[in-house]
């Protein structure tokens, strides 16, 4: 077994590809050849890139498999430069730091029937999901992966492959708003599915307006924050109350209320940081919120708060903290 100490360890860098335009897939394997730790399907790791930032990276492969991690990576030449240093500066045969794997978007239990709807690098743990269902034939799924052009396509010769026939479709839009694809007739009828969605925030936007009748259960986000609601122009200072200590902490208008608080020593559980996963569900006690999550139905809405992305629309917040 792979030496992680404290949920760390040093892995090798055992190969990168470029597999479709900017997008580079990175196998991770222990330097010494040992198995990895156990994975399930959607699951995703930290990887400390050498610019020292931390970045989360669903794994795409089968998690049948214990010799190896396999992230894609999207170079972001906009971004805030965790992309660019690992695709631009790790070499064949590094060592990296990696985290062990942890799942904030795990494949429902006692569910056969699946809905995918992957944007872009998005693909990434709903590969890993189908690889699992294919391996274990524990359920029948649909994708419809959506792409700008085929060049942008990550993994999409294997998914054309007769490995993914009639289970796999691949839509490009070229950049067209009037190209894009129509989601109304894939989500009208959630016909006892699990709906799993990954990838721009438009998107994931689109579908959870598109599929407020199906059940809160059966609908999934994931993004890991790379699409992150910016702060709006309009956003205000305001004030949180912590009710269990009665402590009271300033929300600065351009920072997260998830932000402050660690600044303030407070702990959070969090993952995403994009409203997406549901870590940092706060009980909220007092207070009228602008909801900017994709997770709570609209009746949670009123006793619950995501604390990475939502903020006081007016006035102060009190929460169960």
């Amino acid at each position: 077994m792979s030496g992680f100490e404290g949920d760390v360890a040093q892995l090798k860098i055992s190969s990168i590809a470029e597999i479709a335009r900017e997008i580079f897939r990175f196998e991770l394997v222990d330097p010494d050849g040992n198995e990895l730790p156990e994975f399930s399907a959607g699951a995703h790791v930290s990887v400390f890139v050498p610019n020292g930032e931390i970045r989360k990276y669903s794994l795409c492969n089968d998690p049948l498999e214990r010799d190896r991690y396999v992230i894609a990576v999207k170079r972001e030449t906009g971004g805030t430069g965790g992309s660019l240093s690992l695709t631009s500066e790790a070499k064949a045969g590094d060592l990296i730091q990696v985290s062990a794997p942890r799942n904030d978007f795990a494949l429902a239990p006692n569910v056969s029937n699946f809905l995918f709807l992957a944007g872009g690098i998005g693909i990434t743990p709903i590969l890993s999901m189908m690889r699992h269902l294919k391996s274990s034939g524990t359920g029948r799924f649909k994708l419809y992966y959506l792409t700008r052009s085929p060049d942008l396509t990550a993994f999409r010769e294997e998914l054309l492959t007769p490995e993914f026939k009639g289970t796999v479709e691949i839509h490009h839009d070229h950049g067209d708003p009037d190209q894009m694809l129509d989601l109304w007739p894939i989500l009208e009828k959630p016909q006892g599915r699990h709906l799993y969605c990954c990838g721009p925030r438009p998107l994931m936007e689109a579908v959870r307006d598109m599929s407020g009748h199906w059940s809160s259960a059966a609908v999934h986000f994931e993004d890991f924050g790379a699409t992150k609601p910016a702060h709006k122009p309009e956003d205000h200072p305001f004030k949180i109350t912590l009710a269990r200590t009665n402590r009271t902490i300033e929300i600065p208008k351009d920072v997260s209320i998830l932000d402050a608080l660690r600044a303030e020593g407070v702990q959070v559980s969090s993952s995403c940081e994009s409203g997406t996963c549901g870590s940092c569900r706060t009980r909220l006690i007092s207070g009228d919120v602008e909801h900017r999550d994709l997770v709570l139905t609209e009746q949670e809405q009123s006793t619950n708060i995501m604390i990475c992305v939502s903020r006081a629309r007016e006035g102060d917040l009190v929460v169960d903290l």
